[in-house]
């Protein structure tokens, strides 16, 4: 090929590596390079592996001279958040306070990704506690949208969004409790898949206790790629089977496709009180348009009950963190989480037991109606957020700014709050940085999404490509 290899796809490294075209070890060394000349500029990535990759590299080149195939990943290097468990690595989630805690053992994602042959690089930078729209801490501090360092990275996944932009990794691993994965897609330009809950093996080896149960049930770990493809690729690795994960499910990565054309609904209404940007509205616009000319049936149809949806998620999920974990922020957190969490504490309820009791009960209710409506319409267009990316530290800057960030929540905590698959898409560019659309189905349904997905990549090509032309100039 006449391109770097650091801008490789994960499918066509792996396919180059275990063909023997090319030796893993080449690869990670062209890979650890990148992420050693573009990682200054952005700070995507908190931690370089790159002397432990090559060892890793060199490892799987012997397996295949010995004729042992390394796996669907042979060679393909990808980055960890730092918020699961890479044995003897910390896990601190931004928290200066638990850096020196060690992982007794991988977290089962991480697990996943080495069977299959991937080579772990970097670890990618997350917000305090992994619950801002915005990558800052105060171990490693903020990372910048590769794009425009004027607007957020996004988060909580927003070192490994912004380190994929920039062309560190073919594949990045992040996790989504309210927009974590896909945030950072829309962001820097890149594609993701938010897994149904249940998909996805998650556990935390080094965790001195079981997460509260909405932070269970809201939570996934997924992939983040340039390519579509390779989502579809990292999203099977990742979902192998691990014991340690009681809420996983054998649920096959492909189902029949509903009669076409596949009915998708264009969801456009604002999910609070304000509007949907007009670059957003050109978004959804453009992608209904590309579905439609690949042979989708657009009708304009409403998400179900999507306000109350929004508030549900925040209610439970405030109330949790309220009750078992604001005195833990309080002690090792900044100023700026505090005062986040202090927002969504003021647009939402710390609910009782019993209204925390309903809220479970007003959830399945909601799923319920959901998935009837994907019954429908198999698929659903949104918004992922209302606004294009924010000014960095928005959510921080003053109440109102706080208040801008919460109002775009609600198509993104959506799918968390009912454990449904979504995928972004990118789309175009708006005032230099990039923005996209959602696309989601029902329970398991990852194939419709990705399958739209890969009809708004061909014919929008790949941001990436524009942001590192920018760079050769």
């Amino acid at each position: 090929m006449s391109k770097p290899i650091w801008q490789w796809s994960a499918s066509e490294i792996a396919a180059a590596v275990r063909g023997k075209k090319i030796a893993a070890s080449e690869v990670a060394e062209a890979a650890v390079a990148r992420m050693r000349a573009a990682n200054p500029a952005i700070n995507a990535v908190t931690r370089d592996t790159g002397d432990t990759a090559m060892t890793r590299a060199r490892a799987i080149d012997a397996a295949l001279a010995a004729g042992i195939d390394p796996g669907p990943l042979a060679g393909v290097p990808v980055t960890i958040k730092d918020n699961v468990d890479v044995e003897g690595q910390s896990s601190p989630n931004g928290i200066p306070a638990l850096n020196d805690i060690k992982a007794p053992a991988n977290s089962p994602v991480v697990d996943n990704l080495l069977n299959a042959g991937a080579v772990i690089i970097g670890r990618t930078n997350t917000p305090e506690f992994s619950l801002r729209a915005f990558t800052d801490n105060p171990l490693f501090g903020p990372t910048k949208n590769p794009w425009n360092p004027a607007v957020t990275c996004g988060g909580s996944s927003g070192g490994a969004g912004a380190g994929l932009a920039a062309g560190i990794g073919a594949l990045a691993h992040g996790n989504d409790i309210g927009g974590s994965l896909r945030f950072p897609a829309y962001c820097n330009g890149v594609a993701t898949i938010r897994p149904t809950f249940g998909r996805v093996p998650a556990y935390l080896p080094s965790a001195v206790a079981e997460r509260p149960l909405m932070a269970q049930l809201l939570s996934v770990q997924g992939p983040l790629a340039r390519h579509v493809d390779d989502l579809r690729v990292g999203l099977a690795v990742m979902a192998a089977r691990s014991p340690l994960d009681p809420w996983w499910v054998p649920a096959p990565l492909e189902f029949p496709r509903p009669v076409k054309p596949i009915r998708v609904a264009l969801a456009k209404a604002s999910p609070f009180d304000r509007a949907v940007h007009p670059a957003v509205l050109h978004a959804l616009d453009r992608a209904a348009g590309i579905l439609e000319k690949s042979g989708y049936a657009i009708i304009e149809r409403e998400a179900p009950d999507l306000r109350r949806v929004g508030e549900l998620w925040m209610d439970l999920m405030v109330t949790e963190i309220e009750s078992l974990q604001r005195p833990i922020v309080n002690q090792m957190g900044s100023g700026k989480i505090r005062f986040f969490l202090d927002a969504l504490k003021r647009r939402s309820q710390v609910l009782p037991r019993e209204g925390y009791m309903a809220g479970q009960m007003e959830r399945t209710a909601l799923l319920r109606k959901w998935m009837l409506f994907f019954e429908e319409t198999p698929l659903l267009l949104s918004p992922m957020s209302i606004l294009p990316p924010f000014p960095v530290d928005l959510d921080v800057r003053d109440d109102e700014g706080a208040d801008e960030v919460i109002d775009c929540l609600g198509y993104s905590v959506a799918m968390n709050l009912l454990g449904l698959p979504a995928a972004i898409a990118p789309t175009s560019l708006h005032d230099g940085a990039p923005i996209g659309v959602q696309l989601s189905a029902a329970r398991f349904r990852e194939d419709l999404c990705l399958d739209a997905a890969e009809a708004i990549e061909r014919d929008v090509g790949l941001l990436t490509e524009r942001l590192w032309a920018r760079e050769a100039v």
